[in-house]
């Protein structure tokens, strides 16, 4: 059973696929060419973590391919307090044709994956967060000329699970990645050794600077200092990564081409001020309509066993 729980579970030529496949459902949409690909599938979404991108995205690429959802929140019965991961997943097996699981904690999606009949798909965790960066690489393949091959991600602020899922990307892909962020909040060596072992063609740098590491950036992206989990430490994070925030004196700094990402929800003021945000060199809102394309491509090719090519 094939489960999508981070990058490392996609090739190369799988991921390129992936890309490819949400691009071409993307212009069949916008031409109005919908057609019911899972007609009679259901998907089972189970949300420890409040959502508005994933799950709106999610239950709409469903919809889009003829199919529907059934969505079960943290009160419907918490995973491992009301019954166990796997009575849970061998129950639900029964039910659905894919599960997206948004969870705090990575080892519960890998548990439910080793009891589950379907497949299952990593919506969040404190991992990584693949899906989101799935419609990122749409959106820089799209909006950056000549694609993402060659070109260099900066990503301003955390190492955390969407910079971790960013690099893995842009390892496969040939794109260079910068973590800008200060030393405790760098990626740590067991995940830069697997960043090494899963692309070991890929070009990983870690700088304290944000005004150096963007001097040669293509896309600047930043994430909120404090993620949902980490509300105890938001004092000290805003005080330390003060100086990371993407404004328009750090993109005065960026070549003229770099544009701007971020994962939303954002923080305006902290991570980025609004005028980065709602500016012309932002392509924000463009990713987060892509999360639904590149989730249609996921879906299709997940429940549907599509071969790529």
């Amino acid at each position: 059973m094939r489960h999508f729980l981070s990058l490392i579970d996609l090739t190369t030529d799988e991921l390129v696929y992936l890309l490819e496949e949400a691009a071409r459902l993307k212009a069949d949409a916008q031409r109005g060419n919908r057609p019911p690909l899972l007609a009679g599938r259901v998907l089972g979404m189970i949300f420890e973590k409040p959502s508005l991108r994933t799950r709106a995205s999610f239950e709409a690429a469903m919809a889009h391919l003829g199919g529907t959802s059934i969505f079960l929140s943290a009160r419907d019965g918490p995973m491992g307090q009301r019954e166990s991961v796997a009575d849970f997943a061998r129950t639900l097996n029964h039910y659905v044709d894919a599960v997206v699981l948004r969870t705090y904690k990575h080892a519960t999606i890998e548990e439910f994956a080793s009891y589950a009949t379907v497949p299952v798909i990593n919506g969040l965790s404190d991992l990584c967060h693949p899906c989101q960066v799935l419609g990122d690489l749409l959106t820089i393949q799209e909006h950056i000329a000549g694609g993402i091959r060659g070109k260099t991600l900066v990503f301003v602020g955390d190492g955390n699970n969407v910079a971790r899922s960013l690099a893995l990307g842009c390892g496969k892909l040939g794109a260079r990645f910068i973590l800008a962020a200060p030393e405790e909040y760098r990626f740590d060596a067991n995940f830069v050794q697997t960043f090494q072992r899963v692309c070991p063609q890929g070009e990983l740098i870690q700088d304290g600077v944000p005004s150096h590491a963007v001097s040669q950036a293509d896309i600047i992206y930043t994430d909120v200092w404090t993620s949902m989990g980490q509300e105890a430490e938001s004092e000290l994070r805003r005080a330390r990564f003060a100086a990371f925030q993407v404004n328009a004196q750090l993109l005065a700094q960026a070549p003229p081409q770099a544009r701007v990402m971020h994962c939303l929800p954002a923080h305006r003021g902290e991570e980025i001020t609004s005028e980065v945000l709602d500016g012309p060199r932002s392509l924000v809102f463009e990713q987060a309509g892509n999360r639904l394309h590149a989730q249609k491509a996921l879906l299709k090719w997940l429940i549907l066993g599509a071969h790529y090519a």
